[in-house]
């Protein structure tokens, strides 16, 4: 299995696992479990974009929104700032003392649940051709 190969099927494992508990009744518990789930699957997102581009489209990136900049640029992802926004999430999400701000990146992780998942299909459409 190749390092892409086992990066999608881990990314792939992350979504499913974060899309579960966003699906669960949400309390303080599960608020927490969901971001932590969310940095997981956001870290997997960027690494497998890396990699994708640089197997495939022989693409060097370095960072997650420089990864995904590239990706609009060779039409691996759709134009959406949702990835950009989505980052800025994450670097916040090491920053959590707050409540209000928990609760604010909580409420925006079913928006970034369905981009990951447009990731996954874009990916398995690419790697059919």
């Amino acid at each position: 299995m190749s390092k892409l190969e086992a990066l999608f099927q881990q990314f792939q494992k992350a979504v499913a696992r974060l899309k579960d508990v966003l699906e669960q009744e949400k309390n303080e518990y599960i608020r927490d479990s969901a971001i932590q789930r969310f940095e997981f699957t956001f870290d997997l997102s960027w690494k497998l974009i890396k990699t994708f581009l640089e197997e495939n489209r022989g693409v060097i990136c370095a960072s997650p929104k420089g990864c995904f900049r590239e990706a609009y640029a060779q039409s691996v992802l759709d134009y959406d700032e949702g990835w950009i926004e989505m980052t800025d999430t994450r670097n916040k999400t090491a920053h959590i003392y707050r409540e209000e701000l928990a609760d604010e990146i909580y409420s925006k992780l079913s928006v970034y649940l369905n981009l990951f998942n447009e990731l996954i299909e874009k990916l398995e459409k690419l790697s059919e051709n």
